[in-house]
């Protein structure tokens, strides 16, 4: 009986675990960088689907507005921003597009 309960608990302990691990949502596509003035002004990408991303960690070389974009971004769930603008998002790739693809 003893053992049954242990083995119980362990099972339900590892499913804890691995629900805390779990993948976090990635988004792939082209959109373009944008300057937001709100909140001392911060750079966001506008994706051409309609999503509005909040990157947390865009790096400067990207922070052009009007940069058009090809990028993949996983979701943050855990982050809260001071810019209340779109969703918060950690960049994972990104590349700058020109006029004939990218570059």
């Amino acid at each position: 009986m003893r053992a049954t309960l242990i083995g119980v608990g362990l099972v339900l302990m590892l499913g804890a675990l691995v629900g805390c691990f779990h993948e976090m949502e990635t988004v792939e596509g082209t959109g373009t960088i944008r300057y937001i003035d709100l909140e001392g002004g911060f750079y966001a990408i506008e994706a051409d689907s309609g999503q509005k991303l909040d990157p947390v960690n865009l790096r400067t070389e990207f922070e052009q507005d009007g940069l058009r974009v090809r990028f993949r971004v996983r979701m943050v769930e855990e982050v809260i921003t001071i810019h209340q603008w779109g969703h918060p998002v950690e960049v994972l790739e990104m590349e700058a597009l020109n006029g004939t693809g990218m570059e």
